[in-house]
């Protein structure tokens, strides 16, 4: 675990990240890096390591490698996704699209292709960042179905029952509530979610968030796709 506090900010102020990984050069380097930067930055070398990181401690974002030795890296965010939000950036050695689709599948918000350049991951994290803590004021509570969606929680409720999304999934819900009834692009979708449009980005998030929120998703009733337009969410106004 490494920890730096030699900043110009309160330590509780700045932002707290996790690196995991199981290569130890990967580990010091990003540390070392984020710690020069204003960054709080801890590390842990596997995924078990990680869970007992976030056992004892709040963090902002996560960096995950993919491949690491038993549970990977995919699997790892995979899990985290049915217990919390903590955005994640998974650095990966593959670089298909078929790849990097899962990892956006898995529960991703962004990746990273090794090697990469120190520089890209700190605005990549930036920007997750940036997003996070976006609010959009426009937006209130809405229904969407049986579901309640709290904007200050970022979840959705029904009842007692409470359905956790990921920071990708909520920026996609905010942005298409933005503009309630009308056929938002992916273009457009892409940039009010911070996220790059290729790649079937803003496909991948609306096809997972359809599996929480619809009963039928060959049959959507409330976030529909309008061909070679785009996507719209049909909510009720409390």
């Amino acid at each position: 675990m490494t920890i730096s506090t030699e900043h110009t900010q309160s330590f509780a102020d700045l932002p707290h990240i996790l690196v995991v990984d199981d290569d130890v050069r990967i580990l010091e380097l990003v540390s070392r890096y984020l710690s020069e930067h204003d960054f709080i930055a801890m590390t842990a070398g596997s995924a078990a390591q990680a869970r007992e990181m976030l056992a004892r401690f709040a963090f902002d974002a996560l960096v995950v490698d993919v491949m690491m030795p038993g549970e990977t890296g995919l699997e790892f965010t995979a899990s985290l996704r049915a217990e919390q939000t903590t955005p994640v950036l998974l650095l990966t050695a593959l670089g298909e699209a078929d790849d990097r689709i899962a990892g956006l599948e898995a529960g991703a918000d962004d990746y990273l292709a090794k090697p990469f350049e120190p520089r890209e991951l700190l605005l990549r994290l930036q920007a997750i960042l940036k997003r996070t803590k976006k609010t959009q004021e426009t937006v209130r509570d809405f229904k969407i179905g049986s579901w309640v969606f709290d904007v200050d929680l970022n979840e959705l409720r029904d009842g007692e029952e409470v359905l956790h999304l990921t920071d990708a999934e909520v920026n996609l819900i905010k942005a298409l509530a933005s503009k309630v009834g009308e056929v938002i692009s992916r273009d457009e979708l892409a940039t009010l979610c911070g996220v790059d449009a290729g790649e079937r980005t803003i496909d991948v998030q609306v096809t997972r968030l359809r599996r929480k929120i619809e009963a039928d998703t060959k049959v959507p009733r409330y976030l529909q796709t309008v061909r070679g337009k785009g996507y719209l969410l049909r909510i009720e106004e409390l």
